[in-house]
């Protein structure tokens, strides 16, 4: 069994299980990361999801990662990326709140990816968008994110399941055009990233410290 999460977020269908992990120093900024997808077996103890979730920490933010509705000990029913998009603004509302003067770095896992980047890139509060395992052949919607203002990273596997490298360059080399892009790229890398974990860790990690 999975440790349950150490606090739990008001949400509209009524509460999201939630982990809230501060760094050992002064919190630079706050920061969110989205799990993949729920049918698939997904939860904030997916294994990418802890190693950003981590990178983050060692960036020097404080990090929530949440249970999506149905998942754990959250409540509601599983209502694919409209529902989920509803859970990452309760998730971001939480921040807000609680940490009103941090700046928000948002990243996302596969359908954490689809959920929250939507979510993010429409949120003043969120300064930065961390994007993994891109399933932009999964979900063929994200040209929403052309025409991008804020800072994003795309950390990616050369032979991801569902995601070609081709779509995802091309995708991140679109929203270049109006955005501080950047696409980190992992050789014989599938999408959970098995021999990679630490890489995307200290890829997260390195990037967001640039950034701040």
């Amino acid at each position: 069994m999975y440790p349950k999460g150490n606090l739990l977020i008001p949400a509209s269908h009524g509460h999201l299980e939630a982990i809230l992990k501060e760094p050992s120093v002064e919190p630079k900024g706050a920061a969110l990361v989205c799990h993949p997808h729920p049918l698939g077996g997904g939860t904030m103890h997916n294994k990418v999801v802890f190693r950003a979730a981590a990178g983050l920490v060692d960036a020097g933010l404080v990090t929530l990662k949440f249970n999506f509705r149905g998942v754990g000990a959250s409540t509601g029913e599983h209502a694919e990326i409209e529902g989920g998009k509803e859970d990452v603004r309760d998730a971001l509302d939480y921040l807000i709140e609680n940490y009103p003067s941090k700046e928000i770095t948002l990243a996302g896992f596969s359908f954490g990816s689809r959920t929250g980047m939507e979510v993010g890139m429409n949120d003043d509060h969120v300064v930065r968008m961390i994007s993994i395992g891109t399933p932009v052949d999964k979900y063929s919607d994200y040209e929403f994110l052309i025409g991008l203002k804020k800072p994003i990273l795309f950390v990616h596997g050369d032979k991801d399941e569902f995601g070609s490298i081709e779509n995802v360059r091309k995708l991140a080399d679109e929203v270049s055009k109006t955005a501080d892009a950047e696409l980190v790229v992992f050789e014989n890398c599938g999408h959970f990233f098995d021999e990679h974990l630490n890489d995307l860790r200290d890829a997260i990690r390195d990037w967001v410290v640039r950034k701040l």
